[in-house]
């Protein structure tokens, strides 16, 4: 079956509203992740610390420029992830749509290439 990520995406109100209830939010998380376990799709779900915690490796110029993260022009910030293993690319949209995430978020559905359609080196 394929893999599919689901790739929450966040903004500065949207997590704020997130951590103004964290802990509904975390008990509502907790619950969706046993929903999709019981279900047999959840390969791995996994949350990102505060963006400005991490920091940004730039390759724009002829070597790598490290800053304090979060990269600054970034609206939308990747908070974390669900991988699932999944029929379709439908199945994974139905998943994404029951995600409990505030108002504002989103969530990206990615597929993730077997490792059969990974360009072979020589």
């Amino acid at each position: 079956m394929p893999k599919y990520l689901l790739i929450m995406r966040g903004t500065d109100e949207s997590n704020a509203a997130m951590m103004a209830d964290i802990d509904e939010a975390m008990a509502t998380t907790r619950q969706f992740i046993e929903e999709m376990a019981k279900a047999g799709v959840l390969l791995a779900a996994e949350g990102l610390d505060d963006p400005g915690q991490g920091v940004v490796v730039d390759f724009s110029g002829e070597a790598p420029v490290v800053t304090d993260g979060p990269y600054g022009e970034t609206k939308e910030l990747f908070g974390g992830f669900f991988l699932l293993d999944v029929a379709s690319k439908q199945e994974a949209i139905e998943w994404a749509k029951r995600v409990p995430a505030v108002p504002g978020s989103k969530i990206e559905v990615r597929r993730v290439p077997g490792s059969d359609e990974v360009p072979q080196v020589g």
